[in-house]
């Protein structure tokens, strides 16, 4: 069973989350990590293909202790996101964190319009789509912290990954025009960008690459997934309330925004 580091504790009694691609990777330790701090924590899958993945998440937070339920749904899909929220029926949303993402490398010349579209619906369409579904919860309740997902390689680009920075990128885009839309509400809208981070989406990644992407951060190590969650505790807290649009970014050292 994952375990939460001790190395960041918030107060989120009461608090109702919503993370998407939470059956594994860093949405799955983020997840647990909410939980371990008081959240009732709605652990988001995308298909059959993942729920098992997602249950398992769900009963490691009730063994220890926390809340937690599942929610199908694949976020690049309008009438998915619709019922996901839906389902969510009055129950308050406190926090949203977009984290479901998916990875694909091609260069430029050979990438297919098809892979090219599947990932910037999952990245940012989804990103797109549950913040709109949010948001008629949050202002209604007048409160709210909405996280995104987006990645270092946003700031320094990556060769075979065009379409992946892009979405990234837009993402903190997005981020920063919805905070400013937000104004002086109670409700903030920031990033976290991981580094090089060992989760599903580096198990195909030849050791040999890994060496090279290791030996490029300064740190010296690609991160686990909880050296990264605490930036998402952070942004879940009431300590982050004059935090708008911002992008923190654990990353090692491997880009100084």
């Amino acid at each position: 069973m994952a375990t939460v580091r001790e190395s960041l504790s918030v107060n989120l009694s009461g608090k109702v989350a919503l993370v998407t691609g939470a059956s594994s990777g860093i949405g799955a330790a983020v997840a647990r990590a909410l939980a371990a701090n008081g959240a009732m924590v709605w652990v988001n899958y995308l298909d059959e293909t993942t729920v098992t993945a997602a249950e398992t998440v769900v009963t490691e937070i009730l063994e220890a202790g926390g809340a937690a339920q599942l929610l199908q749904a694949d976020v690049s899909s309008e009438p998915d996101v619709l019922a996901m929220f839906s389902a969510l029926g009055s129950d308050p949303l406190d926090i949203l964190v977009n984290n479901a993402g998916i990875a694909h490398s091609s260069p430029v010349e050979a990438l297919e319009v098809a892979d090219f579209d599947r990932l910037m619906g999952v990245h940012l369409r989804g990103t797109f789509l549950c913040t709109r579904s949010a948001l008629k919860k949050m202002y209604a309740q007048n409160s709210g912290r909405i996280i995104n997902t987006a990645s270092q390689l946003a700031y320094i680009g990556a060769p075979g990954f065009s379409h992946y920075t892009a979405a990234k990128g837009a993402i903190l885009s997005f981020t920063r025009s919805l905070a400013l839309e937000i104004g002086d509400r109670p409700i903030t809208a920031n990033c976290v960008a991981p580094g090089a981070t060992m989760t599903p989406i580096l198990a195909d990644v030849p050791d040999d690459v890994l060496e090279g992407i290791r030996q490029n951060i300064p740190a010296g190590r690609i991160a686990d997934v909880e050296d990264i969650v605490g930036a998402y505790l952070f942004l879940a807290s009431d300590a982050a309330g004059h935090f708008r649009g911002q992008c923190l970014s654990p990353n090692g050292g491997d880009a100084f925004l």
